[in-house]
């Protein structure tokens, strides 16, 4: 025990491993905090639609040579998130028929672009970094690190800010607009964050693991709580302590980042199920 807390004191007085915990931890939280509401809305699919969304725009990106990807990546996430979630209740393709179209569709022409145009002499190894997350969280520089805090203040203060309107929309949307709230500008507002939590969320644990993070801490918390401001702040803390204690076993044990992650957050949600079931027998 001791041997293992001087490498993790050791480890921890490298940037880049510093850099992986705060993007990590505030990756995490952003995700946890609308998680909730797209598992109530039947929507917790959407993640993994948006982040092949997301691996189709960067492989364009690469291809293009474009220096910046963030600024082409980011702007298609989200027209695609706005597409998903506002299309309107008419549309002839429904909700998790649009969302299997769209990932399935982005996936396939992401990577067949990448095979047609890639100058990279390895392209197994960068199609994998890309969907498992691999160890790119680990290679952050400061700039992506001030960037993940910007947008992680700006996600956390908007939900925050608009919190009624948004637990409004979550559980009865037509009521919601006929009490006078603009429930199609929420929605949106949803759309718009999600997109950008997707994009960051990238990097942590690659374009296939993301709807991870939204899913597991919002169903952990559904396990134990059962009101919308215990759910979500449960879920938040226990998508933050996952996440650190996934990068930290990760650089530990020299484990891809973004499965160890998720394999954290796996027996999180045993644990949170063995809580709820037992308290659930005391009652």
């Amino acid at each position: 025990m001791t041997q293992m807390l001087d490498k993790l004191t050791q480890y921890l007085q490298f940037p880049f491993v510093r850099y992986a915990l705060i993007a990590g931890v505030l990756i995490a939280l952003c995700s946890s905090l609308l998680g909730v509401t797209l598992v109530l809305k039947r929507f917790s699919f959407i993640g993994d639609g948006l982040s092949h969304v997301a691996f189709g725009a960067m492989a364009v990106a690469a291809v293009l040579g474009l220096r910046h990807e963030m600024l082409f990546i980011l702007p298609v996430t989200v027209f695609c998130a706005v597409l998903l979630l506002m299309g309107g209740k008419n549309r002839k393709i429904k909700g998790d028929a649009s969302v299997a179209m769209i990932s399935v569709g982005s996936l396939a022409v992401g990577y067949l672009i990448m095979n047609l145009f890639s100058t990279s002499g390895n392209l197994s190894g960068d199609v994998c970094s890309t969907l498992f997350g691999s160890t790119s969280i680990l290679t952050l520089s400061r700039t992506d690190v001030y960037l993940c805090v910007a947008l992680s203040v700006i996600v956390s203060a908007l939900f925050i800010f608009f919190y009624n309107k948004i637990f409004a929309v979550t559980f009865d949307e037509d009521f919601a607009g006929a009490t006078g709230v603009r429930a199609g500008a929420y929605n949106l507002l949803i759309a718009v964050v999600i997109a950008v939590i997707i994009v960051l969320a990238m990097n942590l644990v690659g374009s296939l693991l993301i709807s991870a993070l939204v899913i597991f801490p919002a169903l952990s918390a559904m396990r134990v709580f059962k009101t919308f401001k215990a759910v979500t702040v449960c879920a938040a803390i226990f998508s933050v302590v996952c996440a650190a204690l996934g990068i930290l076993i990760s650089v530990l044990a020299g484990t891809p980042v973004g499965s160890t992650i998720v394999a954290v957050d796996i027996v999180g949600f045993f644990l949170f199920y063995g809580i709820g079931f037992l308290g659930g027998k005391r009652k």
